[in-house]
């Protein structure tokens, strides 16, 4: 098997770790201090309480590296429309794309059946752009829960989770998904083919869109957040008007909003990502995360009064750190 992570930094890197380790044809596309890094040293991976260094295939240039049977993007999502070209080499008819994004993707209502079935978000992908360049035909849908950080240019460190959901957008357990998942369970991760990817995909969304936001305005921890009872109110407040959103473009949830902030604050102390990317002087991934369920929260017609506020405060906040990407 055939696979190029295109964005090899913290979760790009960890895949492409594993799955090489564990036998598969695997080429990283990263840049800068990290590329000369894995380039000079391998990629070194701490994690379980072992530390591992893998020599893989690195570049900079897609045109390098040929077709691939699947090509892992793990850039931000915010960054999907400046990587669309550079990604088409890599691409053969049957070549399968596994978006590692947070948030709403591009291709959320393709093959959703319904009224609003191939619908293009406007927040998320504006021109079209990731449509038409990275075709939702093309695309295995990707939940990612792992915690992973590049603790300095070519050392990855790995906290958290080993899981990842898999999904068809059509429901459909295809060959393709069911080969990916294989490997990646080969590669010791747990990593099922889910039929209702999309609720697997809120469930994790629940808690970005509203956790994320509040911990970015006030720089607290996800403990804190969920422990304060002001900002536990103003969470669960956003929890239940995307989940009337989301049940009305019919998705069910397997948990009450009550049991994922309980989860979420046995998390404990943890510093969430757009809160770090705001420290480190990164774009912020907002529109994913919450401008896009606004967006559908138009689209179906219901009000979202915290989440408006919210948007607003945290686009402005990101704003006035240079770090809004539009």
């Amino acid at each position: 098997m055939k696979v190029c992570v295109y964005g090899a930094g913290a979760i790009g890197g960890f895949i492409g770790a594993r799955l090489a380790l564990a036998g598969e044809d695997v080429t990283l596309i990263a840049r800068g201090p990290h590329l000369k890094a894995m380039r000079q040293n391998g990629l070194k991976l701490i994690s379980e309480g072992k530390t591992e260094v893998v020599r893989l295939r690195c570049t900079d240039d897609a045109r390098e590296v040929g077709a691939q049977d699947y090509v892992i993007l793990s850039v931000k999502a915010h960054a999907l429309r400046s990587i669309a070209d550079s990604v088409q080499p890599l691409l053969a008819d049957h070549t399968a794309l596994v978006p590692t994004i947070n948030g709403v993707p591009w291709w959320y209502f393709y093959k959703a059946g319904g009224p609003y079935e191939n619908t293009r978000l406007k927040s998320v992908d504006p021109d079209g752009t990731l449509w038409e360049k990275l075709p939702p035909a093309r695309v295995i849908g990707c939940i990612v829960y792992p915690a992973v950080d590049v603790v300095e240019p070519g050392v990855l460190e790995h906290t958290y989770s080993n899981r990842f959901d898999l999904g068809e957008p059509d429901g459909s357990k295809s060959e393709r998904a069911q080969a990916f998942s294989q490997a990646m369970i080969k590669a010791g991760f747990r990593c099922p083919v889910r039929p209702r990817i999309r609720e697997n995909l809120w469930v994790k969304l629940w808690g970005n869109l509203s956790f994320n936001m509040i911990c970015s305005l006030t720089t607290a921890t996800l403990d804190v957040v969920t422990g304060d009872t002001g900002t536990r109110a103003a969470s669960r407040t956003m929890m239940l008007e995307a989940q009337a959103v989301a049940e009305k473009l019919g998705v069910t949830f397997p948990l009450d909003v009550d049991e994922r902030i309980k989860g979420a604050h046995e998390v404990g102390a943890h510093k969430l990502s757009t809160l770090v990317d705001l420290e480190r002087g990164r774009p912020m991934e907002i529109e994913p995360l919450l401008g896009a369920v606004v967006e559908m929260g138009r689209l179906v017609d219901l009000p979202m009064p915290a989440c408006d506020i919210v948007l607003a405060l945290v686009r402005q906040r990101a704003r006035v750190a240079g770090l809004y990407p539009g």
